[in-house]
């Protein structure tokens, strides 16, 4: 069965087990951040529309659901920037009327300065937005916000929905070495968690290969620094579980997962592994002669990403 809109489960180091939704094109966002994990966002935009018909995907994640997969969590996350999808609220609402699992919506914080957004978001159970910056000039360095974005609206509006919402809130933080994980960048961002109410905070570094190559992961040093100063979780000491696909033959499978979160060597390995899978080496062979696919070297580890 060929999903458009729903994948996985994929492990979630946040989340445990998570079945993505996605509801909007591939690369579409209102940032083009230097960490991205899918390569550089090649369709920048602020402008909410109804990229695909709200009735479809739900029709789809319908369908999933006759399978009884097992899954923890459903997640909207998309392959971009999920308040970008203007139907964000019907969407949620309608992941609820059939399934009794949490909602989570994986967002960059950029339209939470949007009473229309705040508003469509409060009946998530879980909200995950990112706090890369502190500042104009970091945001700007970081996540490259499109230009009519500006940092401190988008502050501004992350602690008014931090005060209005009451499900869990979850920030995370992307440390990149040089840029953002100094003490004062750390006493910084310290300062900006005072106003915002929250219930966890993870501290991440670029752990796959990120859109720009001058990208590099902060000291181990560096991590323990700011998880205990800012009394974070280090997502790097959480454990990862195994991606899913109910798609039969296993490159396809694979294909399908990595359209939406890249996989490295050992991912593939263990995803071969847990359909009992012979460790078929022609699969690699494959995935590096592959047209669509970008083989990258990093850290010593090859991560396959779709181009």
């Amino acid at each position: 069965m060929e999903m458009q809109y729903v994948f996985g489960p994929v492990p979630s180091r946040r989340l445990g087990k998570s079945l993505g939704i996605s509801p909007i094109p591939r690369k579409t966002c209102n940032y083009s951040c230097i960490y991205c994990q899918l390569g550089r966002t090649d369709k920048m935009t602020n402008e909410r529309k109804e990229f695909f018909l709200l009735k479809n995907i739900i029709n789809e994640f319908k369908n999933y659901l006759k399978e009884n997969f097992d899954f923890d969590v459903v997640t909207i996350v998309g392959e971009g920037e999920p308040t970008l999808y203007s139907k964000l609220g019907d969407l949620i609402k309608e992941i609820k009327k059939i399934t009794d699992k949490p909602v989570a919506v994986i967002t960059n914080g950029a339209l939470l300065n949007s009473k229309e957004v705040r508003s469509e978001l409060m009946n998530a159970d879980i909200v995950l937005p990112s706090l890369d910056a502190y500042n104009e000039e970091i945001s700007k360095k970081i996540d490259r916000p499109l230009g009519t974005i500006h940092f401190q609206d988008e502050l501004n509006g992350l602690i008014q929905f931090s005060n209005e919402y009451k499900g869990q809130l979850f920030l995370e933080i992307m440390l990149v070495s040089n840029i953002n994980c100094d003490p004062k960048s750390i006493e910084a961002f310290k300062q900006i968690l005072k106003k915002i109410k929250y219930d966890r905070v993870y501290i991440n570094t670029p752990v796959r290969p990120p859109a720009e190559s001058f990208v590099k992961t902060i000291s181990k040093a560096e991590m323990r620094y700011a998880v205990e100063e800012l009394g974070g979780i280090s997502i790097d000491m959480l454990s990862s579980g195994e991606f899913f696909s109910e798609i039969k033959d296993s490159y396809e499978a694979i294909l399908n997962i990595i359209r939406r979160h890249p996989m490295n060597q050992f991912e593939v390995e263990s995803f071969l592994n847990s359909r009992k899978d012979k460790l078929d080496y022609d699969i690699f062979k494959k995935l590096e002669n592959d047209e669509k696919i970008n083989c990258i070297l990093y850290k010593g580890i090859k991560t396959y990403r779709l181009k």
